[in-house]
């Protein structure tokens, strides 16, 4: 698209210059359909102004604006042929493209169409001149290049449109993808404390019996210490009254 951009603006510098010298673009038709002897039909196509200068011009000053014209015609032309190849492409850049390579036809007759505001070539000419015998040919460029751009526009609306329905579709696979991911994180997260929990609890059970039985084996070598000391002893006699 940045191609298209560049070679449009270029062409657009090349109609300033020649929009400057239409008056001398009009002349120089003027002199060639006399040389013609063509002074009755309007000038109604771009073969029509080919054949002018390459049969009927007779001034370098002519023959250089009719060429300018020519080469400008030539030029939207293989813009046209790029455009062809840009995508997207919908219905009505198709129909866009199709006016402008029909109005850049070298047959076709232009006698009919009129450039409208903005564009005021027409209200350059003579009325004379702009019913019968320019006012077609002074329009082309203008309605063409305004063609190109409105095919731009829509081109690039519709690129946004691809790219917007592109973007949401990887949005939603996106969202819909790692749902069951976050739930073996959580599993694998509190599944360890769990098990230490279980073991800590183990260990402090563990910790109780071993203290119980301390305590139950003291308890025992306590009463055993009691019950042999009393076996060893015997009891306490007042001295000198011993019974016999």
């Amino acid at each position: 698209m940045n191609e298209v951009k560049d070679a449009l603006r270029s062409i657009e510098q090349n109609y300033k210059l020649f929009l400057q010298q239409q008056f001398t673009f009009i002349g120089a038709l003027q002199h060639t359909r006399e040389n013609a002897h063509d002074m009755i039909r309007p000038v109604a196509s771009i073969s029509q102004v080919q054949s002018y200068m390459d049969h009927h011009c007779n001034n370098s000053t002519d023959r250089h604006i009719l060429n300018m014209f020519l080469n400008i015609c030539n030029d939207l032309s293989k813009l046209c042929q790029k455009l062809e190849s840009v995508q997207p492409r919908n219905s009505t850049t198709n129909d866009i493209l199709g006016r402008c390579k029909v109005l850049l036809s070298h047959s076709n007759d232009l006698s009919s169409i009129r450039a409208k505001y903005p564009h005021d070539v027409v209200n350059h000419l003579s009325c004379h001149e702009a019913k019968n015998h320019f006012g077609g040919v002074v329009s082309l460029i203008p309605i063409v290049l305004d063609c190109i751009k409105e095919w731009i526009t829509h081109t690039e609306k519709l690129s946004r449109e691809v790219l917007q329905n592109v973007s949401g579709g990887n949005a939603i696979s996106e969202k819909s993808a790692p749902q069951g991911v976050p739930d073996k994180a959580v599993i694998s997260q509190t599944a360890p404390s769990v098990h230490l929990e279980v073991q800590t609890s183990s260990n402090k059970k563990d910790n109780v019996q071993v203290q119980g039985n301390k305590h139950v084996w003291k308890k025992q070598h306590l009463n055993d210490t009691k019950s042999h000391s009393g076996k060893c002893k015997s009891p306490w006699k007042p001295p000198g009254r011993h019974a016999f």
